[in-house]
């Protein structure tokens, strides 16, 4: 399993939904009637209004439930301005088709498998946890829980073991999000014995013929992600919606961290504000940064020190020094060091 999906945003709240928190129905996809099949049709119900009649979609909009979740994206997601107008149309879609239904419209249902581009660190997993919840409570998921997995989760060792591995998780996800991380690892071309085509078949399948009761998100960096669609056309042809996750910027990694300190219940010292900016600038710049992952992984070892240079202390501790970050737990980080070979140690 991949990091990203263990740890959900940077450091912030979990969307209101995930997948260990959301109850499960007890009959599965097979059993359970299909909550789309009224939306996918073109005939007129009972409840249809009528051709002078008037809907408030600020109304309808209030009801769903989807501005909860996009106030989430604003206020625990730093940044990230055009993923979150995205999410923002797409939203918009989904509710002006549910008004357009209400009318007895036309409206058959959108492709919503969707691919998710961007370095490390940049929000890629939360995005997809709160889309799930978005698509939940705009009907368009039954379940609206996330199934987060890599090639190692899809993909067997030997003759026969994919085909169970894939269909097993794709069981699992019904209903709700499978979010794929690195997805351009289950096409090795250089490697004629490799498996990972056959779970690519039965994916493509299932996106196309069950698409109104999963939807798939393959995620990695753009441009493995290019190759892997360039490779894989009918992958590319199923994914409607391409978002680039764009890395942080340097103010805003430093956001990222005061939201995380405070999360945390810490603070940092007056002096230490300026000491944690020349850290996220010199981190920034030096190999394998991973955007939020880093910084959080940078205040986890603040934390270590603080955690030892208030154990050693020979006076009694006050409740300010046990939440108080010095300039010396981050200045004890290998990142300040001129001549830096390992910075992932910092």
């Amino acid at each position: 399993m991949s990091e990203e999906k263990e740890r959900t945003g940077f450091g912030m709240p979990r969307p209101s939904r995930s997948a260990e928190s959301k109850p499960q129905k007890k009959a599965d996809s097979e059993n359970e009637p299909n909550s789309d099949a009224k939306a996918d049709s073109d005939e007129p119900d009972s409840d249809t209004l009528a051709d002078d009649d008037e809907l408030d979609l600020a109304s309808e909009f209030e009801k769903s439930g989807v501005e909860e979740v996009l106030k989430s994206l604003d206020t625990e997601l730093v940044g990230l301005a055009p993923v979150k107008q995205r999410i923002r149309e797409i939203s918009a879609l989904l509710l002006v088709d549910n008004a357009r239904r209400k009318f007895g419209l036309s409206t058959s249902r959108p492709n919503l498998h969707m691919s998710f581009t961007g370095s490390p660190g940049t929000g890629k997993t939360t995005v997809a946890l709160q889309m799930s919840e978005l698509l939940h409570r705009l009907g368009y998921l039954r379940r609206g829980h996330l199934i987060a997995v890599t090639r190692d989760d899809l993909v067997g060792q030997y003759v026969g073991h994919t085909a169970p591995k894939t269909k097993d998780v794709l069981k699992k996800a019904m209903g709700g999000v499978l979010f794929i991380d690195e997805a351009y690892y289950l096409y090795r071309a250089e490697n004629e014995r490799d498996y990972g085509q056959e779970s690519i078949e039965i994916l493509l399948q299932v996106m196309e013929n069950q698409r109104e009761d999963i939807v798939v998100i393959l995620a990695g960096y753009k441009d493995r992600m290019d190759s892997f669609f360039a490779s894989n056309p009918g992958m590319s042809s199923r994914v409607a919606h391409h978002i680039d996750f764009p890395d942080f910027s340097v103010e805003e990694l430093e956001e990222i961290g005061h939201l995380m300190v405070d999360k945390e219940g810490y603070a940092f010292a007056p002096e230490t504000e300026k000491v944690f900016a020349q850290y996220v600038r010199r981190r920034k710049e030096q190999p394998r940064f991973a955007n939020a992952r880093s910084i959080r992984n940078a205040i986890e070892r603040a934390r270590l020190r603080h955690a030892n240079r208030v154990l050693e202390s020979s006076s009694p501790t006050t409740r300010d020094q046990l939440m108080r970050l010095e300039p010396e737990d981050f200045l004890g980080s290998r990142v300040f060091e001129e001549t830096d070979s390992q910075p992932e140690h910092s």
